[in-house]
């Protein structure tokens, strides 16, 4: 079974213009009064969880290890009339940015769990090294440690319509005996109630604990870290029991440089 960022077509089947305007919404509401003129997701995928923050006037660049991925995230730049600037590399190498420095760094789309807990920390190093005095770190990720302890199999999704066909999908987890979580995506494609196609992917994931990240980020000088459920408007406030979450975190800096803190 192959990897759902190789079918960036598939990955992207989930969005749409109301999805879209929640997502840019949800950062509108996340990031507050935060000065952020410049943001680096440096694993971008395909774009939709971050291209939306165009329309919040912050210019956007990014990085991904799939060319697949950037391929259609610069398609979709081009067609607002909003090119961004991307290259292909591992964020656990970011030096294909040189010396560039940004008012935001982030990691989105749940990704930092494709890689070792030390990879994920080696991660937060490079990401910190193109973060301005004053800027800010972000990630968002699944509730590993809920996951974890609930032993949670299934994570099902609501039946929608693409182009006529009505598409399902489900992802089983299983939980590995040395600690990895493999996903497996199952798609299937329906019209007149007979499925048509059938997809099926894999993904492995090294769950991480909260706390590390949070140690790592006030090792490095960090402050002002806040945790929000994903997305925002979600009601749950309790960090064990949300499923998901988006971090937040202030760089050493001038303190003129923020407009203010959510």
């Amino acid at each position: 079974m192959g990897s759902v960022y190789e079918r960036a077509e598939i990955y992207d089947l989930l969005e749409n213009k109301e999805r879209t305007e929640i997502i840019r919404n949800d950062w509108k509401e996340f990031l507050g009064r935060r000065k952020i003129k410049t943001l680096l997701d440096v694993s971008i995928g395909t774009g939709s969880m971050t291209l939306p923050l165009q329309e919040l006037n912050i210019e956007i660049f990014g990085s991904d290890l799939s060319r697949e991925m950037l391929s259609r995230c610069r398609e979709k730049a081009m067609k607002k009339n909003r090119p961004v600037r991307l290259e292909c590399c591992d964020f656990r190498d970011l030096s294909c940015w040189g010396d560039l420095k940004f008012d935001c760094v982030a990691s989105t789309g749940n990704a930092l769990g494709y890689v070792s807990n030390k990879d994920v920390l080696k991660t937060v190093e490079e990401m910190d090294a193109h973060i301005r005095p004053g800027g800010y770190f972000c990630f968002d990720s699944r509730n590993w440690e809920k996951i974890q302890k609930e032993k949670q199999r299934f994570y099902l999704y609501n039946p929608f319509f693409h182009n006529g066909t009505r598409v399902n999908l489900v992802q089983v987890w299983n939980h590995n005996i040395d600690g990895t979580i493999t996903f497996n995506l199952l798609y299937t494609f329906e019209r007149e109630n007979r499925i048509i196609q059938k997809e099926i992917f894999e993904e492995v994931y090294h769950p991480f604990h909260l706390g590390m990240v949070e140690k790592k980020l006030n090792d490095l000088g960090y402050s002002q870290i806040c945790i929000r459920p994903f997305p925002c408007s979600i009601p749950e406030r309790d960090p064990d029991r949300i499923e998901w979450y988006r971090v937040i975190a202030r760089k050493q800096g001038d303190e003129s440089l923020s407009l203010g803190i959510q």
